[in-house]
């Protein structure tokens, strides 16, 4: 096989090309977006996706939507990503998330056992445009804050702040050498330093606000570092006979005893078929963590329900057993289907859906789960990655964050997306392309305040099929 050459151009000629850019992208050129005529209904998206997932858990999904315009929106990357390809673009291209909206950051375990925050789901990552992922990620502040009845203006603030962010960190990792990126990561020490230091700003009952929501960000945090698979025994399983089992509870979690006959898998059938999952999962990891993983045995499996968007794909958990039953390792395996931008953009390099989540994580993430991997289902055209199900995991509650916290948590945002988007794409190119104005930033907040509209008459539109019997809605669980 002929060995791809790896062109290294210098700098000024990197900067000069991501300039070069703004003719055939210009900044201002990001603003007054209107759908397209021939934009598809955005029900019959929903539904396209619907026909490959399990259908009892359909309504279940719809439900969850059905809450807000904010809930909608997490579920609805398939709309916007047939709305993004209308877009503007610069020709700039990194990894991208492919989802990347506020509440898809959170902290999580690094393998030193180091909290670190960063982008935190990875189903839908693709190489595409930079902008894609900086659309999405500020037209979800848009709506949160919307969804928290903000003001028009701190509405218009929340969204200029987290691409403002992403533009001046941009700026910062032009700067900075190739190595020192890759290092470069967002730890919780920094992240509540820096909420300190805000709510200094702040004083009279302003302050007293912000020293509550600083204290309750601290809570979130430390009970992240408690969200371990020890702790996820005690919510997740009961002992029956001397052995733990995962405790059914349906419709969010149901043992695998209790869906053979869903998945049409018989009980003589279902040991070899997880030991084979077991031996192709364990194939795609290291040889250190592939020795470390044999250590552990098998006690139970079971589906789990989990988010918004990704209600009705398999998703499962597995319970494992190191030395005794006090030694346990809770897995989550969920389904991987091809990327919504996929639709629209080159298909990805890799013809295993689970591997194409896996090594997009790992190309943006500053560190990633030990036991990050990937296998073919059991069925036909089914295929699943792997990771550990807590590891000190934990998110913000955008839903209670009042103007000052979301700002905050905006800018750590931004830059966290900018990070990784450097890691794989060039930054010396992207910020030469965004430049040292705030013309870019305003542009995609024209953007994010045009497609929220947009957001809410989808939301209409998907409400009013649940009423008229289109779409079937569970209560949301």
């Amino acid at each position: 096989m002929a060995e791809t050459k790896v062109e290294h151009p210098g700098v000024e000629e990197r900067a000069a090309a991501g300039k070069a850019c703004r003719e055939k992208s210009p900044l201002s050129g990001h603003k007054g977006w209107t759908p397209a005529s021939d934009r598809p209904d955005p029900v019959a998206l929903l539904e396209e996706q619907n026909a490959t997932r399990d259908q009892d858990l359909v309504p279940v999904r719809h439900g969850r939507m059905l809450v807000s315009p904010f809930t909608f929106y997490r579920g609805a990357a398939k709309i916007m990503a047939a709305d993004l390809k209308d877009t503007p673009r610069a020709g700039l291209v990194s990894q991208l998330c492919g989802d990347a909206h506020l509440s898809n950051f959170g902290v999580f375990a690094s393998p030193e056992r180091n909290l670190l925050f960063d982008l935190n789901d990875f189903d839908e990552t693709l190489p595409g445009p930079f902008e894609y992922d900086v659309r999405r990620m500020s037209a979800s502040f848009t709506i949160a804050a919307r969804n928290n009845a903000f003001t028009a203006d701190d509405v218009h603030d929340v969204t200029l702040t987290a691409v403002r962010s992403y533009r001046e960190a941009m700026a910062q990792f032009a700067q900075m050498r190739t190595l020192d990126i890759w290092y470069a990561h967002l730890s919780d020490e920094q992240l509540m330093e820096a909420l300190d230091l805000t709510v200094q700003t702040q004083k009279g009952k302003a302050l007293k606000k912000a020293q509550r929501g600083a204290k309750e960000a601290r809570r979130n945090v430390d009970k992240a570092r408690t969200r371990d698979s020890l702790r996820a025994l005690s919510k997740l399983a009961e002992l029956v006979d001397g052995q733990y089992r995962i405790v059914s509870q349906p419709p969010i979690v149901i043992p695998l005893r209790e869906l053979q006959d869903a998945y049409g898998i018989s009980p003589d059938e279902v040991e070899p078929a997880l030991r084979e999952q077991l031996r192709s999962y364990r194939a795609t990891l290291t040889p250190d963590r592939r020795r470390l993983l044999e250590r552990f045995e098998v006690v139970d499996v079971a589906r789990k329900v989990v988010g918004v968007g990704s209600v009705g794909t398999r998703a499962f958990i597995v319970l494992l057993q190191g030395r005794d039953q006090h030694d346990p390792l809770f897995l989550q395996v969920k389904e991987a289907t091809r990327s919504v931008l996929e639709d629209h953009l080159p298909k990805s390099r890799y013809r295993q859906p689970g591997e194409r989540v896996v090594q997009g994580q790992r190309m943006m993430q500053a560190a990633s789960d030990i036991f990050l991997g990937w296998t073919k289902g059991v069925q036909d055209n089914r295929y699943l990655y792997w990771r550990q199900l807590r590891d000190m995991k934990g998110s913000a509650v955008v839903e209670g964050m009042k103007p000052l916290a979301m700002t905050f948590y905006a800018g750590a945002c931004g830059w966290t997306l900018a990070r990784a988007h450097a890691r794989s794409g060039d930054p010396v190119a992207l910020a030469a392309y965004l430049g040292g104005s705030d013309k870019f930033d305003r542009s995609i907040t024209d953007f994010s305040e045009r497609y929220a509209d947009q957001n809410e008459r989808d939301y209409e539109a998907f409400a009013e099929a649940v009423r008229s019997g289109r779409l079937e809605a569970a209560d949301a669980v």
